[in-house]
């Protein structure tokens, strides 16, 4: 008599053999979410994480044209760079995927953030302690476009700082979620995009009552 193992339940639309499945024919909904933050935050690698195809990212290797340009304080390890934008797809239901869009962080591609935010249902920004400041423009734009977000702190396993002291620094809107994530494992990073949607669904909810 032989034994037999049960497999896991691939993940909703990938086929058992783990490769990815086209878009089902039954899709009537598309979401759109935007991932921004500053150079070198890790939104290239949450959308790489997260998607259930192989995202489609636009990296480059950095050359010695960036030097001057790009600034490389707190991620000196850094050897390539976006230079237009990440693309991730999560099937929801039958009727429903999620689309996500990763922005590059260089200050030089940041006048294309407002293009990207047109018609999300709501942006992550992540952030990194080593960079902080980097992170005030994507929140500022997004408060100016009223899109919903959530902050997220990418600490790469980091716990030196705490969300009340990342808040603090930020100056973050109380109303606004922030959450702590590791965006190289894929059950954090959905955990991130599960508390936007939340966030999206309770602001809805209270401007309907």
């Amino acid at each position: 008599m032989h034994s037999t193992t049960s497999e896991p339940a691939p993940e909703p639309g990938t086929p058992p053999d783990g490769s990815a499945s086209p878009l089902a024919d039954s899709t009537e909904q598309a979401l759109k979410i935007a991932v921004v933050g500053g150079f070198g935050v890790g939104k290239t690698t949450l959308v790489r994480s997260v998607s259930e195809i192989r995202p489609l990212t636009t990296e480059e290797t950095m050359t010695r044209a960036g030097d001057g340009v790009d600034d490389l304080s707190g991620v000196e390890g850094k050897r390539t760079t976006t230079v237009a934008f990440d693309f991730g797809r999560i099937t929801l239901d039958a009727t429903s995927v999620l689309y996500l869009f990763g922005a590059p962080g260089q200050e030089r591609f940041w006048f294309l953030w407002d293009r990207l935010f047109t018609g999300a249902l709501g942006a992550v920004v992540l952030v990194d302690t080593r960079r902080l400041e980097d992170s005030f423009y994507a929140i500022d734009r997004l408060e100016a476009q009223g899109t919903p977000f959530i902050v997220a702190h990418n600490d790469f396993g980091d716990t030196e700082h705490t969300l009340d002291e990342v808040r603090s620094a930020l100056d973050l809107d109380p109303a606004v979620p922030l959450v702590r994530c590791d965006a190289r494992e894929r059950e954090s990073a959905k955990q991130v995009l599960i508390a936007l949607v939340h966030h999206v669904c309770s602001l809805i909810t209270r401007r309907a009552g």
